[in-house]
């Protein structure tokens, strides 16, 4: 009974040896494996870092408008006869736009034009009776004034006659009419906006730290968008007076509107175009990255590897050495696979400057020919082992997109 406890005793510490042995093992063989795995390379496009030509400039928002606009409003009381123009319809300087009901104003002028008439001839008469010797040189004198008073009154009738029509005092577009044919009209009713859209005008403001940095009849690029700086101008003016408020310097720019495309009151996106600058370090922006402790990029370089061993000098062979002897060192070089170096991204915190057209100056911490990753770095580690594919990179995409328009 005793030997039989005894030998139980005995397989039960060897299986329960076993299996912790084999834990011990599994858990050093995990940690082993995991310790001298390697990380996945991840796929990365890079950028290689060269001096280039940078085109500065001060980028702003601005608003539209016509550099000749009113609202056309009537002078005088009345009562709108006939509309004579459409919406968006384009109008030259002194058409009629709208007849008001001129009948009484009409009569008016038409009887003081007659009685004109009877005071020149009452004029003519005393000239005459003057000349001959009897007529006296009061009524001349009367009769003069008189003739004056008609003339100037003819004169005054057909300003209020003018006044019963709304001329345009400029060519240009003009808008939605906003009175109906028939309705009484009072003065300062404003009847439609006159728009010349040919020539427009943009207002916007720069920080004051930028002042010195602006001069009259400097280019300034206009666009909806940031990408789509189409419209060209020059500045026309600039407020020598700062806001204390927003500390901001208003400034208005001329733009060329050959297309139509820009409406007065519209937003747009404008760049003043700053002197060129040549050997500038910059990336572009995908290639920043911003953190807490300041802005970094990840730079490609060679894997800390050692330095391959070298082969030892061949003895020089005679002249009696076989080809065969002589193909053997090919033979070994060619069996030997391509080595390509591993590389790795390391990160490596800038000092950025100036911002322009999807690029970033770069003040310290990059140099020429260096290589930077513009895309992918999301999954990148410091460290991490990359690979290189440049076949499609979202940065050169969009300057290439941004150029061509």
């Amino acid at each position: 009974m005793i030997k039989r406890f005894i030998i139980a005793f005995i397989l039960l510490v060897i299986v329960c040896g076993g299996i912790v042995g084999f834990n011990m093992f599994r858990s050093q063989a995990i940690n082993q494996f995991f310790a001298t795995m390697k990380p996945p390379a991840v796929t990365v496009s890079t950028i290689k870092v060269a001096p280039q030509d940078w085109k500065p400039g001060i980028e702003t928002i601005g608003t539209v408008a016509a550099s000749r606009g009113v609202d056309l409003t009537v002078e005088t009381t009345g009562i709108a006869k006939e509309i004579l123009f459409t919406a968006n319809q384009n109008v030259q300087q002194g058409d009629v736009l709208v007849q008001m009901d001129d009948a009484v104003q009409k009569a008016n002028l038409a009887a003081q034009q007659t009685q004109a008439s009877l005071d020149k001839v009452s004029l003519d008469r005393a000239v005459e009776l003057q000349r001959r010797g009897v007529g006296s040189e009061s009524t001349l004198d009367q009769a003069r004034a008189t003739a004056s008073a008609s003339a100037s009154q003819v004169e005054s009738l057909k300003a209020v006659l003018d006044q019963k029509q709304l001329r345009a005092p400029f060519s240009g577009t003009i808008g939605i009419p906003q009175i109906d044919n028939g309705q009484y009209l009072q003065p300062g009713t404003i009847v439609a906006t006159l728009q010349n859209l040919e020539t427009m005008r943009a207002d916007f403001t720069v920080p004051e730290q930028r002042l010195s940095e602006l001069k009259i009849g400097q280019s300034v690029q206009f666009g909806t968008t940031v990408g789509d700086l189409r419209y060209t101008g020059k500045i026309t003016g600039i407020d020598p007076k700062v806001d204390p408020s927003s500390r901001l310097v208003s400034v208005r720019a001329e733009i060329s509107n050959p297309d139509g495309q820009l409406s007065p009151g519209q937003f747009v996106q404008v760049r003043v175009e700053l002197p060129e600058e040549q050997d500038v370090i910059a990336l572009p922006q995908t290639a920043i990255i911003s953190s807490l402790y300041g802005d970094y990029i990840y730079a490609v370089r060679p894997a800390g590897q050692k330095p391959a061993a070298q082969t030892p000098a061949q003895p020089a062979t005679s002249d009696a050495a076989t080809p065969a002897d002589k193909a053997e060192p090919a033979q070994a070089a060619s069996s030997q696979p391509d080595a390509t170096p591993a590389l790795e991204g390391v990160q490596v915190f800038v000092k950025t400057g100036r911002r322009s057209l999807g690029l970033v100056e770069i003040l310290e911490g990059v140099k020429a020919g260096d290589d930077v990753v513009t895309a992918g770095q999301n999954r990148l580690s410091n460290g991490g082992p990359v690979k290189i594919d440049n076949t499609i990179d979202p940065s050169k995409l969009s300057q290439s997109g941004e150029a061509s328009k």
